[in-house]
């Protein structure tokens, strides 16, 4: 039997982020579903270096090409290259005789615009970075959020903030603040990454400004580690990332036995929003609920009480309660615990986290307690919602 030949292939990416490390996984779903016969080429530190790719002696590439340096290097090569990155409405930019994998940066934006436009909001702005060569998917989306606010006739809001580093850190912190407080309120913020996103988060606490009463605020990545490191769940578009891979892997497979590539960019949209707190506007008419729900938010899961929050906005409890009665018709107990559960839930679905570590980081304290809250509440133990959400995805449940 004639043995089947191993192709070479490099993955050029930065696996330190959430895009490039997603696009990675969609290659090895696609790797360990086709067995196809490669030998796979990662930096072992999952960085992307470019220092003599040129000579290279493999079959294939697949690559994120929203680095200008990346496209320049590879239009040396003689090898088979698939490129991936962010779309663009002009065509010219996409690279000549490559074929491209795109995620489809307008309708990220319009995805998280219309959500912030369904949860009541009716004033938006965009938080982006510094424009460079490096972040011209960042310049597409802000390109996309302009031509959507044009065809409402209304103005686009758009601050790129500064580059952050230790050094500049508090400079950068104030002009977010400083611009957050010149905005209209309430107004809901698209954040063209997660990592953005929490800025403004953090600035928002800071700042003393509500979330999401005043400024509700949505990004892009669903990165699970920038979510865990907000005091504020935070809202998400899902990028199509896996299904580049997947696609990209295809394409490079395909070359590699012969077939022509397409000629234009194949275009993945978004696979949905991630909702949390960040974003779940909602008209709430009394000063004293909207900063008790903005408390909440931060420390419901860290065990606080009905006497801490009254005394955090200044009045008494009873005065608290009645406030929370007219306004949201629940009590100040029943919002500390909705949170919980809330995050009791998002703890589940992610699938990573015994039942015990989730009571414990939702502020349900223990196993049995957080038992009696799901059957109350949700009619289901714990395990039975985390079973029933993980088959749901295809996915297998820890022990």
């Amino acid at each position: 039997m004639k043995a089947t030949k191993l192709h070479r292939i490099a993955l050029l990416f930065n696996a330190n982020k959430i895009f490039d490390h997603e696009v990675i996984s969609g290659v090895a779903a696609y790797f360990a579903s086709t067995r196809a016969a490669w030998d796979i080429f990662l930096e072992e530190d999952f960085r992307l270096r470019l220092s003599g790719i040129e000579h290279w002696q493999g079959d294939g590439i697949i690559a994120n090409f929203d680095d200008p340096a990346v496209a320049e290097a590879l239009s040396r090569c003689s090898v088979p290259v698939v490129a991936v990155g962010g779309s663009y409405a002009d065509q010219a930019n996409y690279p000549a005789g490559v074929p491209y994998v795109a995620t489809d940066n307008f309708k990220l934006i319009e995805l998280a615009r219309q959500h912030l436009i369904d949860v009541g909001l009716q004033r938006f702005a965009m938080f982006s970075v510094p424009a460079t060569e490096e972040s011209r998917w960042a310049q597409e989306r802000e390109n996309a959020f302009r031509s959507l606010m044009r065809g409402d006739q209304l103005e686009a809001e758009i601050s790129r903030g500064c580059e952050t580093s230790l050094r500049s850190w508090d400079e950068a912190v104030q002009g977010q603040i400083d611009w957050l407080r010149s905005l209209p309120k309430p107004v809901g913020i698209i954040a063209v990454t997660d990592a953005r996103a929490r800025q403004l988060l953090q600035a928002c606490i800071i700042a003393g400004i509500e979330v999401p009463e005043q400024v509700a605020i949505i990004g892009i990545d669903n990165d699970p580690l920038v979510r865990r490191l907000t005091r504020i769940p935070l809202s998400s578009v899902i990028q199509g990332a896996p299904e580049m891979g997947r696609t990209a892997a295809h394409l490079i497979e395909q070359m590699l036995h012969g077939v022509r590539p397409p000629t234009t960019p194949i275009m993945v949209p978004p696979a949905g929003i991630n909702v949390h707190a960040s974003s779940q506007y909602q008209l709430i008419k009394h000063p004293t609920v909207m900063r008790a729900r903005h408390f909440i938010r931060q420390y419901a899961c860290q065990g606080i009480k009905t006497e801490q929050v009254a005394r955090h906005v200044g009045v008494s409890r009873s005065t608290l309660e009645a406030n929370f009665r007219q306004e949201l018709g629940c009590s100040v107990h029943d919002a500390i615990l909705g949170f919980k559960l809330n995050a009791a839930k998002a703890g589940l679905e992610s699938g990573d986290c015994s039942i015990a570590d989730v009571a414990q980081g939702s502020g349900l304290t223990s196993i049995q307690h957080m038992h009696r809250v799901f059957k109350r509440e949700l009619g289901c133990t714990p395990r039975a919602y985390r079973d029933r959400v993980l088959s749901e995805r295809g996915q297998m449940s820890p022990a």
